[in-house]
């Protein structure tokens, strides 16, 4: 979302976020790169493939500060959940040989990996309750997470939303042709082939890899969308400003977040099962259509949805942007104080002032009086001393 719109009516800005979002999830493209989602919106979306007393439990832990492991990463268990699942579907494809050789051993080191995440989700002593008392109590307050809903936690994680990763040799020929680009351009560049140069350079910069996340499907689009805005949201300083303390009240932004999942993943789920009774039964294609199509305004509400969390994120980028120039005032007014003040003690400085120079002249006098002092008091002292030698 651009700042360009920042005096947009309420009704132009809701219905220009709309139309951005649902024109990112129809393209599976969102503009620009972006971080990784937190472990906090990474957790709110996994909770979206559990039931229903999962998720409870999940929300419970989250209101009670009980932290789940962490991986370095969600995003990254999905990527290698992803890279594992390709490996080894090639190696499958392949015959018998030294290539395939190498895919299965790959495919091998990758779900070791797979396998010791899992350990140490699953199976973590400083996170989940280890004898029968701890996980009675834990029971008792809601929090108690048995096996095999952590296993059903971990696998859910394992399809956080993250976006299509490009491979290298897609990367290293978008550079190339990046070069390419500028070189055709400068070389054709004031001679009799500089048009057709710049046609050159601009069919080749069609070809070069967009700059901007791409994702599986729509769906997944959604949701890494939404759980961007999640963390957008909650680290904003505006949104934990004491002014807004009773939008904080009124939002639940993990539970939301939760919501949005679970409609979302539902509803990917039943369109892929009509997609497949229709290739199975193709004489009742017809009405299944009309079910999926009945669907879209589930999807129509799962973007409007998202499009809100959007634009109480614009909103608070312009709110920001507002607390700030409000301390930038303050600071100034601050100084303005400050320097008044320093200038109010200007007299009270040349009072001091004089007086210590008041003092030094004192000070210089007495010390004039002291080495007259010394000096008369070497004189006799000498003359004393001389007295008293005994003549040679």
């Amino acid at each position: 979302m651009s700042d360009e719109h920042t005096f947009d009516s309420p009704a132009l800005r809701r219905e220009r976020i709309d139309r951005q979002v649902r024109q990112w999830c129809d393209r599976a493209r969102i503009d620009g790169r972006h971080a990784p989602l937190s472990d906090a919106a990474a957790l709110c979306l996994a909770a979206g493939h559990l039931d229903e007393e999962t998720r409870e439990i999940l929300a419970v832990r989250r209101r009670t500060g009980r932290p789940l492991p962490t991986l370095d990463g969600f995003g990254d268990l999905r990527r290698l959940t992803d890279e594992h699942a390709r490996i080894a579907s090639r190696a499958a494809e392949l015959r018998p040989g030294a290539t395939r050789l190498v895919f299965e051993y790959r495919a091998l080191e990758l779900d070791k990996r797979l396998r010791a995440a899992h350990r140490a989700f699953v199976h973590s002593p400083a996170h989940y309750a280890q004898g029968v008392r701890a996980v009675r109590r834990d029971r008792r307050d809601g929090v108690h997470l048995d096996p095999a809903q952590r296993d059903a936690l971990f696998a859910a994680l394992q399809r956080t939303p993250v976006p299509v990763s490009v491979p290298v040799t897609a990367q290293a020929r978008g550079a190339v042709l990046g070069v390419a680009v500028e070189r055709v351009a400068r070389w054709s560049e004031g001679t009799p082939a500089e048009a057709v140069g710049r046609r050159a350079a601009d069919a080749l910069s069609r070809r070069v890899p967009e700059d901007d996340d791409r994702f599986v499907d729509r769906y997944d689009t959604l949701l890494f969308l939404a759980g961007s805005l999640y963390d957008r949201i909650e680290m904003s300083a505006a949104w934990n400003s004491e002014q807004l303390v009773v939008q904080r009240a009124q939002l639940d932004l993990a539970d939301e977040l939760t919501q949005i999942a679970v409609d979302t993943v539902a509803l990917r789920g039943l369109l892929a099962e009509l997609a497949d009774a229709a290739r199975s039964a193709p004489a009742a294609r017809a009405g299944l259509e009309a079910r999926a199509t009945a669907l879209e305004a589930v999807w129509d509400q799962l973007v409007d949805r998202v499009a809100a969390l959007a634009r109480i994120g614009d909103l608070l980028t312009t709110a920001e942007e507002q607390l700030r120039h409000d301390r930038i005032a303050e600071r100034t007014a601050s100084l303005d104080e400050r320097i008044d003040r320093l200038i109010g003690r200007s007299g009270a400085r040349e009072l001091s002032a004089e007086n210590t120079h008041f003092v030094g002249d004192q000070v210089d006098a007495a010390a004039g009086s002291i080495r007259s002092l010394q000096a008369a008091l070497r004189g006799d002292i000498a003359v004393l001393t001389a007295r008293e030698r005994p003549p040679v």
